[in-house]
């Protein structure tokens, strides 16, 4: 794994959910001895925004603002699209029903089988993207394309194994796909994903009509959605690590 993956991994977790939070509860406590109210306040509300946002309900704080940015692709048809981009989500590594070989996360599933269903309705080359920031010898394009062919019986035309994260998905695949004179673009992903993924796509200077999958926000709400929970946990920090994505572009670029 390189350096920078490591860095950028570990800044990530310290300041995304639950640690963030279990942080700042220390931190009042080490705060309490000194400044008793201040410290007990942050204690106290940090624990409350965990409960809440380890909530499938509380989620919908942080994951509706940027679902509601993306609305699905509501037409069949190519919107004048010349490629669908298909960006991957990670992988099941080892997987010992499959002969321990690397096998694509449920996010990077969920994504082919509606590229794959795009591709059926359109026709339009796939060019799959995702490297192997771990450091493992199968990129994430090798594996979604053996995926798409071997699923869902769909061809990937061009495949982009190379990038690290969103950003150098996004470089890398408009180069491969400027050369074969593409310039406009359904890109695939989850909904919480979209908004960020879509500006770092469009600064390379493709044309990009959103094409999300995987809407938390149109999850049907039981009691159950109230309760604290993993997955509800799993939503908020998703969502959390995208809203500061798309701040730490904007800081970037505001610079420039």
């Amino acid at each position: 794994m390189h350096a920078t993956v490591i860095a950028t991994k570990v800044s990530s977790t310290l300041l995304l959910l639950p640690t963030n939070l279990i942080l700042s509860c220390f931190a009042g406590i080490l705060l309490r001895r000194a400044y008793p109210r201040l410290g007990a306040t942050l204690s106290i509300v940090s624990l409350l925004l965990l409960g809440v946002l380890s909530s499938k309900a509380g989620a919908l704080l942080l994951v509706a603002p940027l679902e509601q940015r993306v609305p699905a692709l509501s037409v069949a048809g190519s919107h004048g699209a010349q490629a669908i981009v298909i960006l991957g989500g990670g992988r099941l590594a080892n997987a010992p029903e499959y002969g321990a070989a690397d096998e694509p996360s449920y996010w990077t599933l969920a994504r082919l089988r509606y590229g794959a269903k795009i591709y059926r309705q359109t026709g339009l080359p796939i060019l799959a993207s995702g490297g192997s920031p771990e450091g493992w010898s199968l990129s994430e394009a090798e594996m979604m394309a053996s995926s798409l062919q071997e699923d869902f019986s769909v061809p990937v035309k061009w495949l982009e194994g190379a990038s690290d994260d969103t950003e150098q998905n996004a470089i890398f695949s408009a180069k491969i796909l400027k050369r074969a004179g593409v310039a406009r673009i359904l890109l695939v992903t989850d909904a919480v994903h979209m908004p960020r993924a879509q500006i770092l796509f469009e600064r390379t200077g493709l044309e990009v009509v959103a094409a999300p999958t995987v809407f938390f926000s149109r999850d049907r709400l039981t009691l159950l959605s109230f309760m604290p929970s993993g997955e509800g946990m799993r939503r908020s920090e998703y969502a959390l690590h995208e809203w500061l994505g798309i701040l730490w572009h904007l800081a970037r670029h505001s610079s420039l």
